[in-house]
């Protein structure tokens, strides 16, 4: 165990699918100026490598799926000295709701989070993001790198191609095809989807749902979707939603994103505090 005591409750932010820990720059550096450690680990096969050494050989994502994520990141949580404020972005919002499921936080914040096991919602914008990776099946297990024009689709679609392209080089990696996959398949299967959660656990900490108005992979539909399955579940734990208008799915650093950042930040620990007190 780490003798470190914060004095504010630690965060730990979990990345989506085609990032690394980089995408998470903004936000990290923004609560870390606020007093709180901030802790961004990397998937499995990700860690700390860089973009371009990931795209040089990104054989270390081949075969990796979201138990194997999950268990990654239970493990780092484990090590803190107390519940961290969770948040997740993509498949990381995700993650974070699989983490809810074990009980691993003071408080959860999905931001355009992939929906968990037995939530149906999936949009044609949603599917056409995931399509070069799910139009393939025998490379189930694969790292299939995502185009720049398939980048400009799903994470800069508020941007000109050039800008778009600038964006790719700096911050896209190979996808881990496999939790594409997963995720999926756990659409229809609720009971027995690797992404499955209690959505009736009683003593879930909080829970608040973050989206974009225009976000092509993760739209406002799929996130009221996850909202409406966790409250019709007769939970009596707090899950909330917000959705920010002219917000892609690179809302956690498009322009504007100190705004989702603090709301994100003062809401999550509002309700720590409520939640642990």
């Amino acid at each position: 165990m780490t003798d470190l005591t914060p004095t504010k409750t630690p965060i730990v932010l979990i990345h989506g699918l085609w990032m690394t820990p980089k995408s998470w720059t903004t936000w990290a550096e923004h609560f870390r100026a606020q007093g709180h450690e901030v802790l961004v680990p990397g998937w499995p096969g990700i860690e700390d490598r860089s973009v371009a050494d990931i795209r040089r050989d990104p054989s270390a994502l081949e075969g990796i799926g979201l138990t194997q994520i999950a268990d990654h990141y239970e493990r780092v949580i484990r090590e803190l000295p107390v519940k961290p404020i969770i948040m997740g972005h993509s498949f990381g919002g995700l993650l974070t709701q699989m983490l809810a499921d074990r009980d691993l936080g003071a408080t959860y914040v999905g931001v355009t989070p992939g929906q968990p096991a037995g939530i149906t919602t999936l949009p044609f914008s949603t599917v056409r993001s995931g399509f070069p990776v799910l139009s393939n099946p025998f490379r189930k297990n694969g790292a299939t790198p995502i185009s720049k024009a398939h980048f400009h689709y799903t994470f800069a679609n508020d941007l000109s191609r050039t800008a778009s392209d600038e964006l790719w080089e700096e911050f896209a990696i190979n996808s881990v095809n496999r939790v594409f996959f997963e995720g999926v398949a756990a659409a229809f299967n609720e009971q027995g989807g690797v992404s499955h959660v209690d959505y009736a656990r009683a003593d879930r900490a909080p829970l608040l749902i973050l989206t974009g108005e225009i976000d092509h992979v993760v739209p406002p539909a799929v996130g009221r979707a996850i909202v409406k399955k966790y409250a019709a579940s007769g939970s009596p734990a707090l899950v909330e939603y917000r959705e920010f208008p002219g917000r892609t799915h690179r809302i956690v650093s498009q322009d504007g994103w100190q705004e989702v950042a603090d709301y994100a930040l003062d809401w999550a620990v509002a309700h720590a505090k409520v939640h642990t007190a």
